[in-house]
C-alpha cells in the first residue's frame, strides 16, 4: 500500500485528508520526457481570460462491482432530462451555441459527432455555475446525518474530477495529453469558489503533479490530487479496503462529479483504448467509476430516508469525452456500437446525467469552462443590478 502523503499542509474541511496519496517526485524526475513540459504552459494560458471573466463579475446503468468483471451488464437506458434556458439572456444562449458548434466538428473523423447530445452543454454549464452544496441545500435531518468528520463550517460545494487515460501502454508514463484540461476545469472550480479534488491513478500522477504545479501559487493550494493504484495484480501497489473507503468517502463528500478523458469500462467491466488494448490487463486502471455508483447510491437512500424526492440533491455526474470508450458514454450507448469502429467491445457502458462530446476532449474541458463562465458571469451581473436597483429606490 502507497502511504499517504498530504501534498498540502493545511488540514482538509471535508474529510480528504487520508485518500491524498502523493508520492513526492525528486528534482530530477519530475521531467524525463518533453511532453511532461509542453503540458502546463498552454491550460495556464487559455483559460487566463476566461478565469478573468468570472472573476470580472442522468442517467443509470447497474453498477459494477469492479473494473475486472467478465460477466455482462444489462444496460439501462438514460432517463429523459428536461433542459430549461429561460434564465439565460439570448446573447447567452448563442454564444454557447456556438461554442458547441466548435467543439463537435468531428475534426478526427472517429464518428463522434454522432455520440453528440443537443442541449447537454448547456445544462453542464448551469449545474456547474450555479452549484450548491449539499451540506446546506439539502433538508436539515440530511444535513445532521453527515459524520463529525466533515466540518460543517465549510459550505463549499464540492466537485470531484476523474480523469486519465492511460493508452500509451508502452510508455512511462501512459498518460496521453488528451484529459489534461482537467486541470484547467479545477481552476475554473476554485475561481467559482468550490473545492476541487483530481482523481486519477497513480501512474499518471507525475503528469498531474507537474501540470497543477504550473498553476497559479493560491489555484495550486486548493487543487487537491487524489492517486490510486490499479485494481490489477500487475500493479506496483496493491488495491485495499482502504481504498475502497475512499472512493466512498469522496462520493459522500461530492456535490458534483465531472469525468474528462476518464477510461470507463466496456460491458465486459474492462477498458479499451480505441484500438482494442485491455488497460485493466496493463495493469493501469483503478475502479475510480465507483465514485459515480457510490455517490448516486447515497443519493438515492438519502431522498428515499427523507421521503424526498429533490432532484437538487442528487450528484449530478457530467461527462466529457470523444472516443466512446471514456467514463459516461453509455448515455448513447446504441450510437457508439452504430457508428464508432469496433464500439460494442470498447463503449463505455454507464451513463452520464449529462454528455459532452467533442472531437478531442481537452475542447470539450474547455467548452465546459467557458459556458460555465458565461452563466456565472450573468448571474453575477444579475445580483449587481439588482442592489443598484435597491439602491434607487
Amino acid at each position: 500500500t502507497v502511504p499517504p502523503a498530504t501534498r498540502n499542509p493545511q488540514p482538509a474541511t471535508r474529510n480528504h485528508g487520508r485518500h491524498q496519496r502523493i508520492q513526492p517526485l525528486r528534482p530530477n524526475d519530475r521531467f524525463k520526457s518533453s511532453h511532461q513540459i509542453i503540458i502546463v504552459l498552454p491550460i495556464s494560458l487559455v483559460h487566463f481570460t476566461l478565469l478573468k471573466t468570472m472573476n470580472s463579475t442522468a442517467a443509470f446503468t447497474k453498477p459494477f462491482n469492479s473494473p475486472n468483471c467478465l460477466h455482462r451488464q444489462t444496460i439501462l437506458p438514460p432517463r429523459s432530462t428536461t433542459i430549461t434556458m429561460t434564465s439565460l439572456p439570448p446573447a447567452i444562449i448563442t454564444s454557447i451555441t456556438k461554442i458547441d458548434d466548435l467543439i463537435t466538428t468531428d475534426a478526427g473523423g472517429r464518428g463522434m459527432k454522432n455520440l453528440v447530445v443537443p442541449g447537454d452543454l448547456y445544462a453542464s454549464a448551469e449545474i456547474l455555475a450555479r452549484l450548491k452544496s449539499r451540506l446546506t441545500s439539502s433538508s436539515s435531518s440530511l444535513s445532521s446525518s453527515k459524520d463529525d468528520s466533515v466540518s460543517s463550517s465549510n459550505n463549499k460545494p464540492c466537485v470531484i474530477i476523474l480523469t486519465g487515460f492511460p493508452c500509451c501502454t508502452t510508455h512511462t508514463p501512459p498518460m496521453e495529453t488528451d484529459g489534461l484540461a482537467s486541470v484547467a476545469i479545477a481552476r475554473a472550480v476554485v475561481k467559482m469558489g468550490y473545492d476541487a479534488v483530481l482523481v486519477t491513478e497513480e501512474c499518471n500522477g507525475p503528469v498531474f503533479v507537474a501540470a497543477v504545479e504550473g498553476v497559479e501559487k493560491e489555484e495550486y493550494s486548493s487543487i487537491r490530487l487524489a492517486f490510486y493504484p490499479s485494481s490489477s495484480s500487475k500493479s506496483k501497489s496493491k488495491w485495499t479496503k482502504d481504498n475502497d473507503d475512499d472512493l466512498k468517502q469522496l462520493a459522500y463528500d461530492a456535490d458534483l462529479i465531472i469525468a474528462c478523458e476518464r477510461a470507463g469500462p466496456a460491458a465486459d467491466g474492462n477498458c479499451y483504448t480505441m484500438r482494442g488494448i485491455n488497460m485493466n490487463e496493463k495493469g493501469l486502471i483503478a475502479p475510480l467509476h465507483d465514485i459515480v455508483t457510490h455517490a448516486r447510491s447515497s443519493s438515492s437512500s438519502s431522498s428515499s430516508a427523507t421521503n424526498v424526492n429533490d432532484s437538487n440533491d442528487k450528484v449530478k455526474f457530467i461527462a466529457i469525452g470523444d472516443g466512446g470508450n471514456e467514463l459516461g458514454m453509455g448515455k448513447v450507448i446504441e450510437k457508439i456500437h452504430e457508428h464508432i469502429p469496433d464500439g460494442e467491445k470498447i463503449g463505455a457502458v454507464m451513463a452520464a446525467d449529462h454528455l459532452i462530446a467533442a472531437s478531442v476532449s481537452n475542447w470539450g474541458a474547455y467548452a465546459l469552462i467557458a459556458a460555465a463562465a458565461l452563466v456565472f458571469a450573468a448571474d453575477n451581473r444579475d445580483d449587481v443590478d439588482d442592489d443598484d436597483d435597491d439602491d434607487d429606490e
